[in-house]
């Protein structure tokens, strides 16, 4: 009978579970439930604060663990029989608080969320310039920044301190559930969702503990740390018919285990557009990153694996990718709404594409960082080149495209890449799947091979981690 490994990823929209099967290594299944976990308040509004806190961003806790029973619920039960191993990863820097003793509530037959705190995820924006400007200086490679663990952690503390006396251990959502899953007291955290929360050296994998003692920061709620990909407990009860006794490993971020699902290869880049956009690299064995904070750096060093793979991923994470595709069809769709005339938002999208193939290169330039940069927040769009024959809508379009690609390999440049011996690119992500202009720009962009079908698939990368130690 075959075995398998039970793979799940947290994400902040939805709740994605597979089944992997340990032979062959293939996806047997999988199911994806949305949470709609987002904070709403009375009117049916989405929340922009949370107990009136400007710029708040909580999701419900209840709400994610009922997606999360109800997602597993859809796998085969004959086949959660044999499953040996669990894999939790989820989104990283976010911060939810629970106690220590009745965390969850497993009557029911599945463990329910009971006593924690609403998850503040990491789009939470309540720490601003000027408070995060007011912390201790961090002794680490990765600068802190707002809906960051221990930012918000310091927020409470200094805003709301009885909030904090509610509770006894904080994780992340993922770290959450292994802590559940295993009936741990406290929290274990790997260096990977460790350094997204901020003052952590990943160095030495600890905890900035002697500044953050100094600051007043309440270190009992500090996780312990074990290596990404270690086991840290087993299964208290049976769960969905997996049996109690199951391994399950210490939860990882979904950046990592992404890019774990779709590299073949050591020399392997990935670029993946979705929302935002990624081209991230293996940094060879024994790189070791920079002592402090890079903030004009449009690359940054996260936590991987350790030996035999890679330490780090040399990233350059932009925050426009799909997002100013997506941006640029709004606008449309409310000018013609202005005109009187109206299109869907799929429909214009899809026009758009059409029009970009049939339109060869042009000279127009489109700078598309209308969301800013982490290395320059200040970064505003542009277009220049403009002429009365590059404004048609294949024209800018294609621009458009061009400049998603290009803002992107200006961050992370090609002769980078093939430094640090990258051979081929993987292109994954949703705007690229769905955008055959994106595809041949990127083709453009990179003198190297890019190639598609690898999708990036944080559950499916959780479960192939766990997979490969066994």
């Amino acid at each position: 009978m075959s075995s398998f490994i039970l793979g799940v990823d947290v994400g902040t929209t939805s709740v994605k579970v597979v089944l992997l099967e340990t032979g062959s290594k293939s996806l047997f299944a999988s199911h994806t439930l949305p949470t709609e976990s987002d904070i709403i308040d009375s009117s049916g509004i989405k929340c922009v604060c949370s107990a009136c806190v400007p710029k708040a961003k909580e999701q419900d806790t209840v709400r994610i663990i009922d997606t999360l029973n109800r997602c597993i619920d859809l796998l085969p039960r004959d086949k959660l029989q044999h499953v040996v191993r669990i894999g939790v990863s989820g989104q990283m820097h976010g911060v939810l608080f629970w106690r220590a003793k009745s965390g969850c509530d497993w009557s029911s037959g599945v463990f329910t969320a009971r006593d924690t705190s609403q998850l503040i995820t990491w789009q939470d924006g309540r720490c601003s310039s000027d408070f995060l400007s007011s912390l201790p200086t961090a002794d680490s490679h990765l600068s802190v920044a707002t809906g960051f663990g221990c930012a918000t952690i310091f927020w409470y503390m200094r805003n709301r301190p009885k909030f904090l006396e509610d509770f006894t251990v904080a994780g992340t959502i993922q770290d959450y559930v292994v802590s559940m899953l295993c009936g741990l007291e406290g929290c274990v955290m790997t260096p990977q969702n460790a350094a997204s929360w901020g003052f952590f050296n990943t160095s030495c994998n600890q905890w900035n503990i002697e500044t953050l003692k100094g600051a007043g920061f309440p270190l009992h709620l500090l996780p312990g740390c074990v290596p990404s990909g270690e086991l840290v407990g087993r299964t208290r009860a049976d769960w969905h018919d997996i049996p109690a006794g199951t391994l399950v490993g210490a939860a990882l971020g979904d950046f990592q285990c992404s890019v774990y699902s779709c590299t073949r290869l050591p020399t392997d880049a990935v670029l993946n557009i979705s929302t935002s956009a990624q081209l991230t690299y293996a940094m060879p064995p024994g790189f070791e990153p920079p002592h402090s904070p890079q903030p004009a750096s449009s690359i940054a060093y996260f936590p991987y694996f350790p030996y035999p793979f890679s330490s780090y991923l040399a990233v350059a994470a932009s925050l426009n990718g799909g997002n100013v595709l997506a941006t640029f069809v709004e606008t449309l769709a409310s000018w013609m709404k202005e005109l009187g005339a109206e299109l869907s938002d799929s429909h214009i999208y899809e026009k758009l594409i059409i029009c970009a193939l049939n339109q060869g290169a042009g000279d127009l330039r489109v700078t598309p960082t209308i969301l800013g940069e982490r290395h320059n927040p200040l970064a505003l769009g542009q277009v220049t080149n403009i002429s009365a024959s590059n404004l048609s809508l294949g024209h800018v379009t294609r621009a458009l495209c061009r400049g998603v690609v290009d803002n992107i390999a200006s961050m992370m440049p090609a002769e980078s890449l093939q430094r640090a011996g990258v051979t081929r690119i993987v292109g994954t992500g949703s705007a690229l799947a769905r955008n055959e202009v994106l595809r041949r720009e990127a083709e453009k962009a990179f003198p190297l091979p890019v190639v598609y079908g690898q999708n990036a698939d944080s559950a499916a990368g959780v479960a192939l981690v766990l997979c490969d130690r066994l």
